[in-house]
């Protein structure tokens, strides 16, 4: 199980090493081309919106026919997609035609890596697993966008031909080193009991993947709105939010390696979670009154800390507690992420130049909220608990 689990780490974090390549570039890729920046959060949504639709369609098939290929397609398809953007140029139709297509195959990777390691865990060692699968994606994000603006200096399609290889790399690596963690038996069940996408929202995990949307609406409006707010706050440069990001995601890296691998033990996860959610809300209250580049990263610190309690905890539930195969529970889960990631930004700019404000308040009381879904999920789970165990 380890050496499973070191490899699903690695291809994870070359995965989105190679996804954050492009953040510091795609904005002066897009507006270069002549395009306005309207395109450029067209061109961050329609990403989302095809991963929204097809994340739950590649966790159900990786149930039927096994994860491993479903990995290794997903790689293919960002290798391509990065690829065709890099040839781009300044064909704008080009550009939507790679993102849409690194979208549909972005939950092949995600979502079936997260089933794969609920299949290789222990409900007790679910959370522990579901931790490294956390820290690997933000790894990746901070070693990412680093390596990209030193790229740029070299031309700004050379992050996306390096994103290209990357993937390219992954899919190489699963090939040679990637088992297949689901048996056969296992496989020819899921073929007989074909579930759909929303078969998993039932019972108290419906709460759950509606929380999981919520955190995720929160963090993309808080993403499309920082760095707009700090320059009106403190005079902050883009180098210098690339600075508060990675600080704020070396800690949400260790608080997902550490606290939640180490410390969350099985029956704990919806403590932590409140927990989480209340840190969360702290942050986005701080976030207002930033003073200085680091007082700026503290408080986002501050956010990315109860980010990070929150994720793996609420993916351990969900894995743990879903009646249909962790496919399709994951890939429901990474639809609501994606959902999250469409609606956030637009909101979130739509509203900030009604009051810069006003996103960092909204996502305060959004957090405060989710508490209540929360609540709902543990009386619910406690119902359904006691339903389970009476005789029938």
């Amino acid at each position: 199980m380890k050496k499973q689990l070191a490899i699903i780490m690695v291809l994870l974090m070359t995965i989105f090493i190679g996804f954050g390549i492009i953040i510091p570039v795609l904005p002066d890729a897009v507006t270069g081309s002549g395009a306005d920046s309207f395109h450029l959060g067209m061109l961050l949504s329609v990403y989302s919106l095809a991963s929204f639709l097809m994340s739950p369609v590649w966790g159900g098939l990786s149930d039927r026919i096994g994860r491993r290929p479903l990995i290794m397609t997903g790689a293919l398809g960002f290798s391509v997609s990065f690829f065709l953007f890099g040839l781009a140029g300044d064909n704008l139709v080009l550009m939507y035609v790679s993102r849409i297509l690194g979208g549909l195959f972005s939950g092949a990777t995600t979502a079936c890596a997260v089933a794969y390691v609920a299949d290789i865990t222990t409900e007790e060692n679910r959370t522990k697993g579901m931790g490294l699968v956390g820290m690997s994606i933000g790894l990746g994000f901070i070693f990412g966008p680093a390596f990209g603006g030193l790229l740029s200096h070299f031309g700004l399609q050379v992050p996306f031909f390096a994103s290209s290889a990357l993937a390219l790399a992954t899919f190489a690596f699963a090939f040679f080193m990637l088992p297949e963690s689901l048996t056969v038996e296992m496989r020819s069940k899921s073929r007989e009991a074909k579930a759909s996408r929303w078969s998993a929202f039932v019972g108290s995990l419906k709460y759950l993947y509606v929380l999981s949307f919520f955190v995720s609406f929160t963090l993309a409006g808080l993403e499309a709105t920082l760095l707009l707010f700090e320059r009106d706050q403190i005079g902050a440069t883009p180098t210098q939010l690339g600075i508060m990001f990675a600080v704020s995601g070396v800690v949400g890296a260790l608080i997902q390696g550490g606290v939640a691998r180490r410390l969350v033990k099985k029956g704990q996860e919806s403590r932590v979670i409140g927990i989480g959610l209340l840190l969360s809300a702290l942050g986005f209250v701080l976030i207002l009154f930033s003073s200085s580049l680091l007082t700026a990263s503290i408080y986002l610190s501050v956010f990315a800390a109860g980010n990070a309690l929150i994720r793996p905890c609420v993916t351990s539930l969900i894995t743990q507690k879903t009646k249909v195969g962790q496919g399709v529970a994951s890939g429901l889960s990474s639809s609501m992420d994606s959902l999250g990631r469409i609606t956030g930004p637009l909101l979130g700019a739509g509203i900030y130049d009604y009051n810069h404000s006003v996103p960092f308040v909204t996502g305060a009381v959004l957090s405060i909220a989710a508490l209540y879904l929360l609540y709902r999920f543990i009386v619910a789970d406690r119902a359904d608990t006691r339903t389970a165990g009476q005789p029938v």
